[in-house]
């Protein structure tokens, strides 16, 4: 068979209509994948190698399965950090972590999403936003802390945790660390469907609390664009911090060292001169 009759079967000849044709397959390709398997594509949870310890709660959802937690309380500590973690990544993995927050004068309460750690079921967007609720209540309603000493914390996909706990419900203020603009944008960078999934640019500006922002300036995977774009969408008071040297999954707060703990010091005092205001 001559080259050119094999090459014509297996592509085809070229021309205008084909190429719409094609690109709209490949479109109408992703679409489906997007609507129906993108939970699957999303969350990647890493096989469990903790067990449960004595500073670990289990917090009942809305659908009556539970997700675990660790809960260090600092007795000394004015605020409470509401951490919720990245993909690919649970809490047993992040001890030390949540260790270095306490030791900086915060209590922590941070969970792992269903399907991952101890946590039971499976995960998804609903399921995520509900589990990140369920840790809220769980500070608000059994632990007893007063919702204007919450400070939700999310790092990379628990950035849209975050920043929907603080878009919907009191809190004292909002950290995200490289944190994106919206799942699919992480790909595509410019919205080419007409749904995506987590869409934190769309909450940011209707947050009311001092935000601050970290981003590593290395960062391969969630581009610095994204930090750089929810920043600008966040109304005031905010502040941000791009940190040299840093990659998405590099420990940031390690290659900032002061740099970093200063500006959550300073980004404390905002919280503390909002709260203040009548």
């Amino acid at each position: 068979m001559r080259k050119e009759t094999l090459k014509k079967i297996l592509v085809g000849q070229w021309s205008f209509k084909r190429l719409v044709k094609s690109i709209v397959f490949i479109y109408l390709s992703l679409a489906v994948i997007g609507c129906t398997i993108s939970d699957n594509m999303i969350f990647y949870p890493p096989v469990t190698k903790y067990s449960f310890q004595p500073e670990m709660v289990m917090i009942e959802t809305s659908s009556g399965e539970k997700i675990c937690a660790y809960y260090f309380v600092n007795p000394d500590a004015e605020f409470t950090l509401l951490y919720s973690h990245g993909n690919a990544e649970d809490i047993g993995q992040n001890r030390f972590v949540f260790e270095r927050f306490v030791n900086q004068g915060f209590s922590i309460l941070a969970y792992d999403y269903r399907g991952y750690g101890l946590s039971e079921g499976r995960p998804s967007e609903k399921n995520a936003y509900e589990d990140a609720d369920a840790a809220y209540a769980y500070l608000t309603e059994q632990a007893g802390v007063p919702a204007n000493r919450i400070i939700p914390f999310g790092r990379s996909l628990g950035g849209s945790l975050a920043v929907g706990i603080a878009a919907e419900k009191p809190v004292a203020g909002l950290i995200l660390q490289s944190a994106f603009t919206s799942a699919y944008r992480v790909i595509t960078r410019v919205p080419i469907f007409p749904f995506d999934k987590f869409k934190n640019l769309d909450k940011i500006d209707k947050i009311n609390c001092p935000i601050l922002i970290i981003h590593g300036a290395e960062d391969s995977i969630v581009n610095p664009w994204h930090g750089r774009t929810l920043y600008k969408a966040a109304k005031q008071p905010k502040s941000f911090l791009l940190v040299e040297r840093a990659g998405h999954n590099d420990d940031i707060a390690a290659i900032a060292q002061n740099q970093y703990w200063q500006k959550i010091r300073n980004f404390i005092e905002d919280v503390k001169k909002a709260d203040s205001k009548p």
